[in-house]
């Protein structure tokens, strides 16, 4: 029963997003400012999501293979690698490093 709970309340809280979306005035959303920060969130959402990803497990903070992947990504996106490679060599450092490692 706790679960059909859940879904409903998850049902009504994305409906209420959605209205009120569309229930701001269309003025609001052609500022410079909103704008931008509509342009930034996604990015910003996304760099957290990663670093949560990459740096934590459960309530500890780790350095591990995920870390040296991540590096490797960011020097291939310095190199204007295309996107694919950018994951491969993400892959390939931390599938390498697990191996090594253990």
């Amino acid at each position: 029963m706790n679960t059909w709970i859940a879904i409903g309340v998850t049902v009504l809280g994305c409906y209420a997003v959605k209205l009120a979306g569309l229930l701001v005035p269309a003025h609001t959303v052609e500022r410079p400012y909103v704008r931008r920060l509509a342009a930034l969130l996604p990015v910003a959402l996304l760099a957290a999501l990663t670093a949560q990803q990459t740096f934590a497990d459960g309530h500890t903070l780790v350095l591990d293979a995920r870390a040296a992947g991540l590096g490797a990504a960011a020097v291939a996106l310095m190199l204007r690698a295309p996107f694919l490679l950018v994951v491969a060599a993400a892959v390939v450092v931390t599938a390498g490093l697990r191996a090594v490692g253990g």
